[in-house]
Formats: C-alpha cells, structure tokens, sequence
C-alpha cells in the first residue's frame, strides 16, 4: 500500500511539473513582442549605431527586432511601413526619418493600436514619442563656436540635408543666428546626397573650391552632420588650403580622429546615440506594459568636442 502511494505521488508530481513547462512556453510565446526598426539611412555611421544598439536592447528584452532599410528612398519606406502594419507587429521605431513624410502611414498604425516611436527623428500626432538632442541647442553649440574662431567676419558653405528632420533643425538654426551676424555671408548652400554623404561632400568641395580660389574666399564649412564635414574637410586638405576651418554635429570616431589631427575639421558637436536608443526602449517598455510614455519629445545631452577636449 505504501509504495503504491509513493508511485501515485510521484506519477502527479510528473503530471504537474509536465502542464506547468506547457503553460510556461504557451505564455512565453504569447509575451513575446516583435518590433521593426525602419530607416532610409541605414549606410550613416551613426543611424547603424543607433539601429545595432536597438537590435542589443530589445534582444536584452526578449524582443524581436526586425530592420528595414530603403537606402534613402522615403517612398519605398513608406510602402514598407504599410507591411509591417499589415504583419501585425507590435511595434515600430522610426530611425533618423522624417516622420511628417510617413502621416497616414503613422494614422493606420495608431488605428491598429501599434505605437510607433521616434529615435533621432521627429514627433507628430500619433506616435508615442520621440527620442533625440536639441537640434537647436546643438546648433547654437557649433555655430557660436565657429562665429568666434572667425571673429564675426567671414563667408561660409553650407552643406545641409534638409529631409532630415535633425539636420533642418540645425540648418533653420544656423539661419536664425546669422541675421546678427552681419559680417558673417553666405557662400552658398547645398544639399549633400544621402546615402554617400561622405563622397558627395567631398565633390561637392572640391567644385567649390576650384569655383572659389582665392584667399579668403571662403572662411569656413558648416556641416548640418559630421559625415558631410568630413567629406569637405578631406577635399579642403587635398587641396592644401590652410585657410579654411570645417565644422559638424555628431561626434563620429572619424570626425573626432580628424579633429585631433589638425585637419580642417576644428569642431563637432558629440551627440549620445546609444542615449537616445536606451530612452526609446525605456518608453516602449512602458507601453508595453499598458503605462503611457513619459513624455513626447525626449533629449539626450550633447557636448562640444574641439582639439582641448577631444579623446
């Protein structure tokens, strides 16, 4: 009697351990969330930072991340983003991308109750929120910084690229600022080409400046991000003109090396990326967790680096 009591108690306890690991992965799977990250500029250096430091959180998470990179084409993004709505996911982070070019695409994700969330972009109506730095702050960080290396008294370049909702807040700053700057003109404006930012910048300096040879004709380049910068600041140096200073904002490993080694390039603005990314995550937590985000328009620090502080 006993040992036929001991076999039952054990048979159960099998029985028991066996439906809890079923209920244990039946729950796993239902929790399981599916997140797309979605970007036309997966090829800058610093949306691909942003974008692997996403994919490491939400593997930290339990989540699964899904990337989709149009190589800079916002209709084929568009397209892309109605996919993934249509897949079911459970949410989407948007990259360095300007929002108010993706309107219905947002709507219809908020109509199917799927947050859609900002990572160096912009905030409009319908997304949860948005995490990035004062684009304003950055610029004002900068442009002070190269209106006093020139003394007030100069002509610049401007290579911008305003689809990037980052960049034109920077460019719409640097304008502001210049109108008391009288003795501050400019040159001219261009829009560098993305993806290729870096080999784009570099032609288009070098036109400029066989355009513009004479001492004095142009005093400096500012650059709305540091892969324009570098680009402009490798021809400026091909070129052996000395008398031409180069700006940017972002504070990539290249432009960082090419500050400390005296090239054109004198100053960049370090924005924190991987700051941005832990914010997004932090936030999408939150939603997952039926809590609202803790705001809309989110900042990380930023920093200036010139040849004193550069590391």
């Amino acid at each position: 009697m006993k040992k036929g009591i001991m076999l039952l108690t054990a048979l159960l306890l099998v029985i028991g351990l066996t439906a809890c690991g079923g209920k244990s992965k039946e729950d796993g799977a239902k929790s399981a969330k599916t997140i797309s990250i979605m970007t036309p500029y997966l090829s800058s250096v610093t949306t691909n930072e942003m974008v692997e430091s996403l994919k490491k959180q939400a593997s930290d998470k339990g989540w699964k991340a899904n990337v989709v990179d149009t190589k800079g084409d916002m209709g084929q993004l568009a397209s892309r983003m109605e996919d993934v709505i249509s897949s079911k996911t459970n949410a989407i982070v948007l990259v360095s991308t300007d929002p108010n070019q993706l309107k219905s695409q947002i709507q219809r994700a908020k109509e199917k109750n799927i947050p859609v969330l900002g990572c160096d972009s912009g905030y409009i109506e319908g997304m949860v929120m948005n995490a990035t730095s004062d684009n304003k702050e950055m610029s004002k960080l900068i442009t002070d910084h190269m209106f006093q290396t020139l003394g007030n008294e100069g002509k610049i370049v401007i290579l911008t690229h305003r689809p990037h909702p980052g960049v034109l807040a920077r460019t719409v700053q640097l304008d502001e600022m210049m109108k008391d700057k009288p003795g501050i003109s400019t040159v001219t404006e261009q829009q560098v080409e993305v993806p290729g930012p870096i080999e784009s910048a570099r032609k288009q300096m070098e036109s400029l400046l066989l355009s513009n040879k004479a001492k004095g004709s142009i005093s400096a380049v500012w650059a709305g991000w540091d892969e324009a910068a570098i680009g402009a600041a490798q021809a400026i140096e091909a070129a052996g003109r000395k008398d031409i200073i180069v700006t940017g904002i972002d504070g990539n490993s290249q432009a960082v090396d090419m500050i400390k080694k005296d090239s054109p390039l004198v100053a960049t603005v370090k924005q924190n990326f991987t700051g941005m990314t832990e914010i997004v995550v932090k936030q999408l937590d939150l939603v997952f967790q039926g809590k609202p985000a803790e705001g809309t328009e989110m900042y990380a620090p930023a920093s200036l680096i010139t040849k004193d502080n550069a590391k």
